[in-house]
């Protein structure tokens, strides 16, 4: 049963850096398209970045391109999403994802950017 665990989150001023962690347990996350997406106050879900599993291309929304980065760790299964330039419009829970249909398998990490 593939699950996931994500934590990195917490409060952090505007401008600041957080990096989020997703680690995998039942799957290999190098295998599947792996996804960050959010999920602010009162709002759906949006999708922030995707890491391929062929080569580890990456692709992110245009709302956070040249600000996050998506890596990953093979060795330890882990997904990360660097922050930074952090805008308070970032606030929301995020959620790694897996496969083409973005399936959210963990509770998400709070980020709050707030002055």
């Amino acid at each position: 049963q593939r699950h996931v665990v994500e934590s990195g989150g917490g409060l952090v001023q505007p401008g600041g850096s957080l990096r989020l962690s997703c680690a995998a347990s039942g799957f290999s996350l190098s295998s599947d398209l792996m996804s960050w997406v959010r999920q602010a106050p009162g709002k759906g879900l949006e999708w922030v970045s995707d890491m391929h599993s062929d080569g580890g291309s990456t692709d992110y929304s245009d709302s956070v391109k040249g600000r996050f980065t998506i890596s990953r760790d093979n060795a330890k299964n882990t997904l990360y999403l660097q922050m930074n330039s952090l805008k308070p419009e970032d606030t929301a829970v995020y959620y790694c994802a897996a496969g083409s249909a973005r399936e959210v398998l963990g509770q998400g990490t709070q980020v709050t950017v707030s002055s």
